[in-house]
């Protein structure tokens, strides 16, 4: 673009004004600035590489060069992350925030403490605010994991639980109760 006029100031800035009305303003330490003709976009590109964008929207989007990351704040609070792995993070006005690993693992972080997970394969991962953990696996078996117990739920009914003491109880469909001790030794079975 052709330049319009040029300004020279006494800390070192210079200033360029564009024909197509764009400025541009280059720092002594090699930062610079360019500000759109209608003034609503403006671009700062910093000596480190890093590089702040201001959208007419208010949208601020910030590329850290060394990290190869980028942070977009929109106007409605919306922050979102952008890693170099591929890892995308949003974290929105409200407190909650959700992560994309490069797995394309959903990870939700709620305001309340809870957490769910849900992977590739389909299967949900679910903390509470307790520690307790629930799985929805996509075969449709169904894990609980508490402090005292781990407990499966199969689709057919069958229920197994594993105490922490290392005691298995299992419940069938049919109403059999099988229990065994920490070593498998079977100490109960109500076969009908």
């Amino acid at each position: 673009e052709e330049v319009e006029r040029e300004t020279a100031y006494p800390d070192g800035k210079v200033e360029k004004v564009l024909k197509n009305g764009c400025h541009l303003i280059f720092f002594p330490n090699g930062t610079w600035k360019k500000v759109s003709s209608d003034g609503k976009t403006i671009t700062v590109t910093f000596f480190n590489g890093d590089v702040k964008q201001i959208m007419p929207d208010q949208t601020v989007i910030y590329y850290y060069a060394d990290a190869k990351t980028t942070h977009t704040t929109y106007a409605d609070g919306l922050e979102v992350l952008q890693f170099s792995n591929g890892q995308i993070e949003k974290h929105y006005p409200d407190g909650k925030k959700e992560i994309i690993f490069p797995d394309q693992t959903i990870k939700n972080l709620f305001t309340d403490g809870q957490e769910e997970s849900i992977l590739p394969d389909g299967t949900i991962l679910r903390v509470q605010r307790d520690g307790s953990k629930t799985i929805e696996f996509n075969n449709g078996q169904r894990e609980l994991h508490t402090a005292e117990f781990k407990r499966r739920e199969y689709p057919d009914g069958t229920v197994k639980t594993v105490y922490v003491n290392g005691q298995q109880e299992t419940k069938y469909i049919s109403g059999r109760v099988r229990v065994k001790d920490k070593d498998g030794n079977v100490i109960m079975d109500t076969k009908l």
